[in-house]
């Protein structure tokens, strides 16, 4: 917690890490802010709408900042609508894009069927650095892995190759690995001995063409009334893993710069 309060961008015109989580409905995307949000306040918080539904129940672009002992923390947790495989449903690309580039504002509602228009009081003509995604992570369901259609896959890769063209740094949180594995149910401890979870994240590394050392294994909070130590650690590591992808955009920026 200390190392994550504590860290710095390396391009001094920015002040937070900005994260856009993206992902399938009902991966667990909200979940993960407010399990965050949780571990920094100190006892089980929710913030983010989550809950199981056939639709995203996120329908506007969020920007989630978290205060840990009277200041804000280096990151700012962007939250989209859930990906889904129908043509005009869940997030279009023209708005990941956009949403990337940093033109898209804080509560801006998402149509499916229309992307955001540069016309509209939600568009940001000339955004700052600060503004723009420095990294993007990918909130995928460990128990749907093997689950995924083409159509979702295809999509993902989409969305990849756009980030990738940009030069945006990416990770894949593989969520919900105590459901996926019963040796981790009982045992969260047991997480990086599983040889169910690492087959798992194997199959997301081939799936998207991201290295095996960018799919981090997590446990949100959903179900819990306490905090419990060894959850908050695996999802410290994984904001740890966040900021040191996000970290590689700013070196980027302080090479051109140079």
């Amino acid at each position: 917690m200390d190392a994550i309060s504590r860290w710095t961008p390396s391009v001094s015109s920015v002040q937070k890490a900005r994260v856009l989580l993206v992902g399938a409905v009902g991966a667990g995307k909200s979940s993960f802010f407010n399990s965050i949000y949780s571990v920094f306040k100190g006892h089980v918080s929710c913030r983010a709408n989550t809950g199981i539904a056939g639709t995203s129940l996120t329908t506007q672009f969020r920007v989630y900042s978290i205060k840990a002992g009277g200041k804000f923390l280096p990151i700012t947790l962007c939250d989209s609508m859930g990906l889904e495989e129908g043509a005009n449903a869940g997030m279009d690309i023209d708005d990941f894009t956009n949403i990337l580039k940093g033109h898209i504002q804080d509560r801006y509602q998402f149509n499916p069927s229309v992307p955001l228009q540069s016309d509209s009081p939600y568009f940001s003509k000339t955004p700052s650095v600060q503004e723009k995604i420095h990294a993007v992570v990918y909130v995928m369901d460990a128990c749907k892995v093997n689950l995924l259609s083409d159509k979702m896959i295809e999509k993902l890769s989409s969305f990849r190759r756009k980030a990738n063209h940009m030069g945006i740094p990416q990770v894949v949180l593989l969520t919900k690995v105590d459901e996926a594995c019963r040796l981790v149910g009982e045992d969260l401890k047991q997480l990086y001995q599983s040889q169910y979870i690492y087959k798992m994240m194997q199959e997301v590394s081939v799936h998207l063409g991201v290295s095996l050392s960018n799919v981090v294994p997590v446990k949100n909070y959903y179900k819990e009334l306490e905090l419990e130590l060894n959850t908050d650690i695996v999802l410290l590591n994984a904001v740890q893993q966040i900021l040191r992808t996000a970290e590689m955009y700013f070196d980027d920026i302080s090479c051109e710069e140079e």
